[in-house]
């Protein structure tokens, strides 16, 4: 694979093309904030409403950076707060002729609470509204779980419990195919599917449209071999976030993790090059086909995780960090998780008042092993966790 800055895209099984790194754009919302974002209106953001740990701005700025850097891959999400700095930093662009709409490939995200059909398109609209755009390139499912539809994006009961939603991804599907057929988005995906929820869907009678990728944690920590596999036969592109493995949200990520950048294998091989641990980590994956789109509001960092495409890895040197994989995974979706552990004690039949929400474990259900296994396949179904914990039981 002839890969250069101007000229990295991959193809999709739908006849388009994405580019192979990108700029993520989450910010980290305030802590002082978070419950204003948890009970905000969904339908009613206007993107000056709430406050993150970035200063207002520098989404902006950063994209445009970013443009002018060479990247043309950006990768956003309505539930991020910024998607009107994403598109005004496009929009100048473009105004200053420093390049055309179709040079952009943007990625936007489906939220949890907006998966019943009938909801998908005016959520892709309102999107396409804040964003002041006429499509966007790639829309995905953020997640294969569902919340309570309403104004509130995190909805909660009144002890402070996720209110969630059951969800039929199949008819969710069927509703994003109608979107790319109203030329709305350009290719449809999905984000956080494991290999039986991708094959639910590819084997959804009457499908138009696969999947053309699936947006996955994906990083020398964890290199998700054999999801990669599985999507590589079935032409679904892995699109990798926290592809540094440095993010450290509390509310989503296992903070306790190793960190990625200080690996002595990933620093000596940038020691050769004369790059960062962080250029090796994403030319890893861009080089075995995976896309990566590093988060960055910073202008040196952003400037640096472009350049990547002025040298190679050795096979020998591709090998040594495939070895690294220690299937750490940074992003945890405790959210996910805390479901997942409710069903597996509805499943057992344990008495619930056993548990407190906040400290469920898998100490308590381990100690059913039979029962807990005879759940796996069931709890496999229904999060993208590979569950390593009671497997390894």
């Amino acid at each position: 694979m002839n890969l250069t800055a101007e000229s990295h895209r991959v193809p999709l099984s739908d006849g388009n093309s994405i580019p192979l790194l990108g700029l993520g754009t989450y910010a980290d919302p305030q802590k002082d904030h978070y419950s204003k974002l948890r009970d905000c209106k969904a339908f009613h953001y206007t993107g000056e409403m709430f406050r993150t740990k970035t200063p207002k701005g520098s989404c902006l700025e950063a994209v445009k950076i970013a443009i002018d850097a060479g990247y043309r891959h950006i990768d956003g999400a309505f539930v991020y707060f910024n998607e009107h700095e994403v598109g005004q930093a496009i929009r100048e662009k473009i105004a200053e002729g420093k390049i055309k709409r179709e040079d952009i490939f943007y990625c936007g995200k489906l939220w949890n609470t907006c998966h019943p059909p009938e909801l998908v398109r005016p959520t892709l609209e309102k999107t396409l509204k804040i964003l002041q755009l006429d499509y966007v390139d790639l829309y995905i499912i953020e997640l294969p779980m569902a919340f309570k539809p309403g104004d509130a994006l995190y909805p909660k009961d009144e002890n402070g419990k996720f209110i969630y939603h059951e969800t039929d991804l199949c008819a969710t599907w069927e509703a994003l195919e109608a979107c790319k057929d109203a030329g709305l988005a350009k290719s449809i995906g999905v984000s956080n599917f494991n290999r039986r929820q991708l094959e639910m869907i590819m084997n959804k009678p009457g499908l138009k449209y696969k999947p053309v990728s699936n947006q996955v944690e994906c990083h020398p920590y964890f290199t998700q071999p054999k999801l990669l596999e599985f999507c590589r036969q079935h032409d679904i592109v892995i699109v990798g976030y926290s592809p540094l493995g440095t993010s450290r949200d509390e509310s989503w990520v296992n903070v306790s993790s190793p960190p990625l950048l200080k690996d002595p294998v990933l620093n000596a091989i940038g020691k050769k090059y004369n790059k960062t641990a962080a250029q090796i980590a994403l030319r890893f994956n861009v080089q075995r086909g995976v896309v990566v789109i590093p988060k960055s509001f910073n202008p040196q960092r952003i400037r640096e995780n472009f350049q990547i495409f002025d040298f190679s890895l050795t096979e020998k040197e591709m090998k040594e960090i495939e070895a690294l994989n220690k299937n750490v995974r940074y992003v945890e979706l405790l959210m996910i998780m805390k479901r997942l552990l409710l069903h597996a004690i509805s499943y057992i039949g344990l008495d619930l008042r056993q548990f407190k929400e906040e400290s469920l474990t898998f100490k308590i259900l381990l100690s059913h092993g039979s029962e807990i296994h005879t759940f796996i396949p069931h709890a496999i179904s229904l999060v993208p966790c590979e569950l390593h914990s009671f497997q390894n039981k």
